[in-house]
């Protein structure tokens, strides 16, 4: 008997197999889709603090496949009394954004059989420090506006390209969060 494997359908360095084969596995039992992310940030000093994040929860179970925490520092630039220890949250929210876009381009790609070659985002977010200052409760503390250009290098015709663009942002879990407010619920602990 011959136990030949065969091998991965693997585009953009994605597994296509696997991606269809989870989506299956969701599609036969909704539950596998609900996910727990987790982090906990520390103060370090000034505007500098640290984040961890190591487990989560997904796919029915605790993933253990991360035998390392991931740190991710935060801080201030000099102008605004920083160290620039890391990228400030404003920042850190455009590099958020940045990369579920991409994920959901190049997965999304994939599965269309889609070859991307090369991807580039540009964000630039419009902040006013007014009301982050408590010097106005007229203006809003966040992003009045983010602007993102992309550069696909690929071998779709670009109206192919606009349309797996439009299909990304409407399943885009961190524009989702950007673009609807989300229940945040704050609590001092014991």
């Amino acid at each position: 008997m011959s136990t030949q494997t065969v091998p991965a359908t693997m585009v953009n360095g994605v597994n296509v197999d696997q991606l269809v084969g989870t989506i299956n596995a969701i599609k036969a039992n909704p539950d596998l889709a609900r996910f727990k992310f987790r982090a906990e940030n520390q103060w370090v000093d000034g505007g500098h603090s640290r984040t961890t994040i190591k487990s989560f929860y997904g796919a029915g179970s605790e993933d253990a496949s991360r035998s390392h925490p991931f740190i991710l520092e935060g801080d201030e630039p000099p102008v605004l009394l920083g160290n620039n220890a890391g990228p400030n949250a404003v920042e850190a929210v455009l590099h958020a954004l940045a990369s579920c876009l991409a994920v959901g381009f190049v997965y999304n790609a994939a599965a269309q059989g889609i070859q991307i070659e090369k991807l580039d985002f540009a964000l630039e977010g419009d902040l006013d420090l007014h009301a982050f200052l408590g010097l106005s409760d007229q203006m809003r503390p966040g992003y009045q506006n983010i602007k993102l250009t992309y550069r696909v290098k690929s071998n779709a015709p670009r109206e192919k390209i606009v349309a797996l663009c439009d299909y990304v942002q409407k399943t885009s879990p961190v524009l989702d969060i950007i673009r609807n407010p989300v229940p945040v619920s704050i609590a001092l602990m014991d």
